[in-house]
């Protein structure tokens, strides 16, 4: 019966691929304009400037009637500073950075109440240095300055590291420019009067804390936030379970003597449902379940799989990984952790540890509300603080980036099966939304959301092969040279040896065309030995993807849609995470891609 819910059959359209229209001039012309700014969102004006500078809206200064001073009005956040001296936000003390009477930056009418819960609450984060919990502390510090305490995990060798690490890879990120105009110079008194950076590493007992560091979190902290995680899809099965599967269970033990804990925020991925196929529910993992075993129970496994022991699977890795240093135990510990994520019905370590660490929490968090958090595939902003902003190559962005390079042209992939991607600011939205909600009712219970957007607003390969194929011809990259590098249209390949062969011969055509300094050209073995290492590269590419692209599996995300549903307009409109609203061509061509040129390949290649 579960098997058969899991795998309801419903159709999925490919929005447009093969049948779409073109976009009227008009249409086109704004879209295009918008790569040439970054501008600091909230709902207000924007106010256009050279390329690639941040700006803020202008701001207009009001009196306030009681006389208590300046009041400054931030248009691009609808957000109103109070300054009782009459002081402009660059020259506020830090005890001034908090609006005059205790106020928020955003006032929002009653919904969730999302604002007003989380006004004066101490969060822990773990993961703080990473992609999304970097969104998360901006869109925090940005829309509530007078949230508490954020203690922030970060693993170093002592305090002066630990501070000095807090400033290189979170203040000084590009992330923060909104904040850094809003607070000019009192920026940095403003943001470590509430960041606290914590010497510590999810992968020791007591999260490597010390005393007073264990004692002050447990005495301050309302909400925990875990968002470490190892994502390498191949990683050597102990390293992935200490961080995915053991990490969770650390960080709620120590949750466990937080006496004012109120949330324990857990960010897992959608594609913990593993090998599941059809409409797939928001539905929590319960201990010693699995892919297999479901797949058994509905009838589509002739064999019945062992029952999945995630204390054996903790035992197995640790036993089998003795020795780090000796590169055949760590091959060896690669391989096994595939082998025991694809006998479970998994389709690989990352998303198996992950499951197991749900589980884990599932089995020691007690009377502890939890929410699960499961996004898909993480990308750029779509428009909050700015639009495009990413760090580092996220799961589609090699293909992307060698395909603008010229170096791939086709792909292991199925064209009408669909690439569930939500951009990064929506996702910390929802995480926003959830906690308060679920920090308001205080129920002793598990509660899943799924923000994906293989449902609501599906894109297929196919087209997205065909807007990079639009965007690159529009706007090619530039080869070393400053020419213009030609794009050829995506073909698609549903087996690895007809993927491996094409790969072959392109590779074969390009390097042997390629210009050599003396006249000279290669020689026939060096020509080889060159297409060889093209070849395995796109190989090894390809299999690490082919799960993904071949997934038949689509992300319910109705608990998501009704938390939606529950904010107020107001909320709806700061906290914004409709996927629905999603529009591919501009979010692909206009914001994704300049994402990338700028912010990961710091404008390399650029053409205008």
């Amino acid at each position: 019966m579960m098997g058969a819910m899991l795998q309801n059959s419903f159709t999925i359209a490919p929005r447009g691929w093969q049948a779409r229209e073109l976009q009227n001039s008009t249409k086109m012309g704004r879209m295009n304009n918008r790569r040439c700014f970054i501008y600091c969102q909230g709902g207000g004006n924007v106010t256009k400037v050279d390329k690639f500078s941040t700006v803020l809206s202008e701001r207009s200064v009001l009196i306030n009637s009681s006389g208590h001073g300046a009041a400054v009005m931030d248009s691009s956040s609808s957000s109103l500073v109070l300054s009782p001296n009459g002081k402009s936000p660059g020259e506020l003390a830090v005890k001034e950075l908090v609006p005059y009477g205790g106020g928020s930056l955003v006032q929002v009418e009653e919904g969730i109440g999302i604002v007003k819960f989380l006004r004066g609450k101490a969060f822990l984060v773990t993961g703080a240095t990473g992609f999304l919990a970097k969104v998360l502390i901006e869109k925090l510090l940005r829309t509530i300055p007078d949230v508490g305490k954020i203690y922030v995990l970060i693993k170093a060798k002592d305090k002066e590291a630990a501070v000095k690490r807090l400033r290189n890879e979170i203040l000084n990120a590009e992330i923060f420019k909104c904040l850094q105009q809003m607070y000019g110079k009192s920026y940095e008194a403003f943001m470590l009067s509430k960041l606290v950076p914590v010497v510590g590493n999810i992968c020791e007992s007591d999260l490597g804390l010390d005393e007073d560091s264990t004692n002050k979190i447990a005495e301050d902290v309302d909400i925990i936030i875990n968002s470490a995680a190892n994502t390498n899809f191949h990683e050597r099965y102990d390293a992935a379970i200490d961080i995915n599967t053991r990490g969770p269970g650390r960080v709620m033990a120590l949750g466990k003597k937080c006496k004012k804990l109120k949330l324990f925020l857990q960010v897992s991925t959608a594609y913990v449902n593993g090998q599941r196929q059809g409409r797939i529910m928001e539905r929590p993992f319960r201990t010693g379940e699995s892919i297999a075993r479901e797949s058994f129970m509905s009838g589509n496994s002739p064999s019945s799989p062992p029952i999945l022991d995630v204390k054996e699977e903790i035992s197995l890795a640790l036993n089998s990984g003795e020795d780090l240093e000796d590169p055949k135990v760590a091959q060896r510990m690669k391989e096994l952790g595939l082998e025991r994520a694809r006998k479970y019905g998994w389709q690989d370590t990352y998303v198996f540890t992950k499951a197991m660490g749900e589980m884990l929490l599932e089995s020691m968090r007690g009377d502890v509300p939890v929410v699960i958090l499961r996004p898909s595939v993480i990308e750029s902003t779509y428009n909050d603080p700015f639009p495009g902003w990413i760090e580092g190559n996220r799961m589609m962005d090699p293909i992307v980036t060698y395909y603008g390079k010229g170096q791939l042209s086709s792909f292991l992939v199925d064209p009408i099966a669909v690439i569930d991607v939500v951009p990064v600011d929506m996702v910390v939205n929802a995480m926003l939304a959830a906690m308060a909600k679920h920090g308001i009712d205080r129920k002793p219970e598990i509660n899943v959301y799924q923000v994906a957007s293989s449902v609501k607003n599906p894109l297929v390969y196919g087209y997205l092969g065909d807007l990079l194929y639009e965007h690159f011809t529009r706007l090619p990259w530039l080869d070393s040279n400053g020419m213009p590098i030609k794009v050829e249209k995506f073909k698609y390949f549903s087996t690895m040896e007809g993927f491996s062969s094409h790969i072959w011969k392109e590779a074969l055509h390009q390097i042997g065309s390629m210009p050599i300094s003396n006249g000279k050209s290669l020689s026939g073995d060096k020509l080889e030995k060159l297409c060889r290492k093209a070849v395995e590269q796109a190989k090894y590419l390809a299999s690490m993807y082919q799960p993904y692209c071949f997934y038949g599996g689509r992300f319910d995300s109705s608990s998501t849609e009704s938390l939606m549903k529950a904010m107020s307009e107001e909320e709806r409109r700061i906290f914004h995470f409709d996927v629905g609203s999603i529009d591919w061509q501009d979010y692909i061509s206009n914001v994704h891609i300049h994402g990338l040129r700028r912010h990961v390949m710091k404008g390399r290649g650029l053409s205008f």
